[in-house]
């Protein structure tokens, strides 16, 4: 499967002393990405992460995630830029072996291909997907009067139909 961002880590890529990688999504990528995320745009997208070995033939990956985006004001629908700005922790799993169910405070497990090879793009996708602000909200936002009354609520004709 292709995505949009795809930068693969091969099998063996990393040694015995670690190894540092730096991640930068292209305007192409970006573009595609603010498509699958719905944004307004994305305009820049990196990552620099500390790859190591650890037991069991897992990697550890850990650094951080940078990002300018816009996104649609929940209010308004004007564009609102932000930076975000994650930190990421990876387990980078050996090829056959599967997630552990939730983890609450772990590292996010990272599901290696069978031939060993593991997309750190992709992962850097979904963790930025994760990151984004749920209800972005331009400065001066308000909802209307008229919004936010209980005689606005769509329960308001229930209420008055159990009243009859």
């Amino acid at each position: 499967m292709s995505h949009e961002l795809s930068r693969l880590l091969r099998p063996g890529a990393v040694g015995p002393r670690g190894r540092s990688e730096h991640i930068e999504a292209t305007p192409e990528e970006r573009s595609a990405l603010t498509t699958r995320l719905g944004l307004l745009g994305l305009d820049a997208l990196s990552a620099d992460l500390d790859l190591s070995l650890a037991p069991g033939g897992v990697i550890r990956a850990k650094g951080m995630l940078r990002a300018k985006v816009v996104q649609a004001c929940v209010v308004t629908l004007e564009p609102v830029p932000q930076s975000v700005e994650a930190a990421i922790d990876w387990r980078i799993l050996p090829p056959g072996e599967e997630p552990a169910e939730e983890i609450d405070d772990g590292p996010d497990e990272i599901e290696s291909e069978p031939d060993g090879s593991a997309d750190l793009g992709e992962a850097l996708a979904q963790d930025l997907a994760l990151a984004l602000d749920p209800y972005p909200r331009a400065p001066d936002a308000e909802l209307p009067p008229e919004a936010t009354s209980a005689a606005a609520s769509p329960f308001d004709a229930l209420r008055g139909l159990k009243r009859h």
